[in-house]
């Protein structure tokens, strides 16, 4: 079995390495590194969310950089603050034994002064999300002329929150690199159109099969009605004692409803959306790395670039529209060699969706009966009897109160007391599902149907995809109204972080929207008619750093 000392890295690295527990490399790991540690060829690495994608490059990076150089030669872009935090740590894990070797994160929610005051200092390595470092170089605080090395981790996700304007800014902002290294779970065609224009003859590995999910995730699935959503990812919770999860929903406002109804019902949960402060977020995301939070309830903006490890469960609350949307959600449980589960809550009618997950990921899904209330009562009493079973007495002074404790119990018998335990533990599950109704739809969906012309509809998103189409088509008809918006560029909005701020305001989805067209001053965005007044009202009159925003139909209140 190859280790790391096999594959060629540094001594240095090998005994950082080594003191990490990390002796054999994963396939990733394995395949990568050779080709890397030359430093001169163009690459593309496809493997899934947690499969040591950092070491593939962190390591190579460290051998190839020279310490003595004290300006910037590796770039790393990734698309969130967390992610960018995780990789700076590992890195400096890494470099334990190398002196010299500098390494300073840039992303945004933060002081650009101290960031700007580390770089300052002499730094071999940056990792930065882009719209921080776009900034860094417009305010002309960073230079990117000697960098020879770009990673782009995670670009699958960096794409899909519309970062790809500011990939190739940044690419054409570091034009003496020697290569550039992708890394990304998927390979979506507007990575493919990125590799041809700014990578020559890239090497390619590729972990698995493209999209294809994670053989240590069981796929599971649960048909009821639209009504009963609630009520069934009550009593999945309720079944698995143990879960330590993400909850996926699609909107900001369904994860604070649910994460609300869920805590005054007694459950410890957190909800991360757009509408938090970075303050807020790091908070919420101590606890939950912590375990003082057994669940987290998240859109998926908001949960880009999550890095936690022993997460037992992923719960959709409702499926995504987008396969490879399903296979970043999934990606978060899994990891390391562990199982994880990623359940799916689906309205019968959704279940063709199911098929084509299956047919891209290459994974099935397990058809499960939602628990009934009897179900979860005894799950719940069997997991208290070994919780109870296996308290550690040793280290207390409870041999002193056991003469108190038989004299008090002494008139009661033991099988008594067993139930009188269970009454405290037990007593609102009990009332909660004691009388609880059957939230399985008997009737329907015996085997998973297609809707009807799905295959046709497949063939024609996989020709948009072909053609590299970057407007979606969307569904709901009617042409679109083109707004006017009173922010532009000089509000600190690029094209990316202005998409997540309408869509955190509007609870709107990406597909409604057309192309965006930003000025300094002003913006004009293209919507489907439908949601054009949902848009309006979500943002005409609110307030952004103090000022009124303006927005309203173009054609009868924007002058371009």
């Amino acid at each position: 079995m190859m280790t790391f000392e096999g594959l060629g890295i540094d001594a240095r690295l090998i005994q950082a390495t080594t003191e990490l527990g990390y002796i054999n490399p994963t396939a990733i790991q394995e395949q990568a590194i050779p080709i890397l540690l030359s430093g001169t060829n163009d690459f593309i690495g496809l493997a899934q969310t947690g499969t040591g994608k950092t070491a593939a490059f962190g390591l190579p990076l460290l051998h190839i950089i020279d310490a003595t150089a004290k300006y910037p030669q590796a770039l790393v872009v990734c698309p969130t603050r967390e992610l960018c935090m995780q990789i700076v740590k590992e890195v400096e894990l890494f470099k334990k034994y190398m002196t010299g070797v500098s390494v300073v994160a840039v992303y945004g929610g933060a002081s650009i002064g101290l960031q700007i005051r580390d770089l300052k200092r002499g730094v071999q390595i940056i990792v930065a999300t882009p719209g921080r470092l776009i900034d860094l170089i417009e305010r002309k605080a960073i230079n990117l002329e000697q960098i020879k090395y770009v990673v782009l981790d995670e670009a699958d996700e960096m794409l899909n929150m519309g970062f790809q304007d500011d990939i190739e800014f940044i690419l054409k902002n570091t034009p003496q690199r020697d290569s550039t290294w992708l890394f990304s779970a998927t390979m979506p065609a507007e990575i493919k159109k990125v590799s041809k224009r700014y990578m020559k003859d890239p090497k390619e590995v590729t972990v698995g099969k493209v999209n294809m999910a994670n053989k240590s995730i069981d796929h599971q699935y649960y048909v009821t009605t639209a009504h009963h959503r609630y009520e069934t990812l009550k009593r999945i919770i309720d079944f698995n004692p143990g879960i330590y999860g993400i909850i996926f929903t699609r909107t900001k406002l369904d994860a604070q409803e649910i994460s609300e109804r869920l805590t005054r019902e007694g459950y410890d949960i957190d909800a991360l959306h757009g509408d938090l402060t970075q303050g807020q977020r790091d908070k919420v995301m101590g606890q939950f790395r912590e375990k003082s939070l057994q669940l987290l309830i998240a859109t998926d903006v908001a949960a880009r670039g999550i890095d936690v490890q022993g997460i037992t469960h992923v719960i959709n609350f409702e499926l995504p529209d987008d396969v490879e949307i399903y296979t970043h959600r999934s990606g978060r449980t899994g990891r390391a060699g562990n199982h994880g589960i990623c359940v799916s809550i689906v309205h019968a009618k959704e279940a063709y969706k199911l098929k084509q997950i299956e047919r891209i990921n290459n994974s099935q899904f397990h058809k499960l009966d939602i628990p009934s209330g009897k179900d979860v009562c005894r799950k719940q009493f069997f997991h208290f009897m070994d919780k109870l079973l296996s308290t550690d007495i040793s280290h207390g002074d409870y041999e002193t109160y056991v003469p108190m404790l038989a004299e008090k119990f002494a008139d009661i018998s033991k099988e008594e007391i067993l139930k009188r335990v269970a009454a405290m533990e037990f007593d609102r599950f009990l009332k909660y599902y004691e009388n609880s109704e059957d939230l399985n739809i008997r009737e329907r969906d015996r085997t998973i149907k297609r809707e009807p012309n799905a295959d046709r509809n497949d063939r024609s998103r996989s020709r948009d995809a072909d053609r590299g189409d970057s407007r979606k088509e969307y569904k709901g008809g009617g042409g679109y109204s083109r707004l006017f918006v009173n922010l532009g560029t000089k509000d600190g909005f690029f094209k990316a972080s202005f998409l997540q701020f309408v869509l955190d305001m509007s609870d709107l989805k990406k597909e409604v929207l057309g192309k965006i067209d930003m000025k300094d001053m002003n913006s004009w965005i293209e919507i489907d008619k439908g949601s054009a007044q949902q848009m309006i009202r979500a943002l005409d009159g609110k307030k952004y750093k103090g000022r009124s925003i303006r927005m309203n139909d173009a054609d009868s209140g924007g002058r371009r």
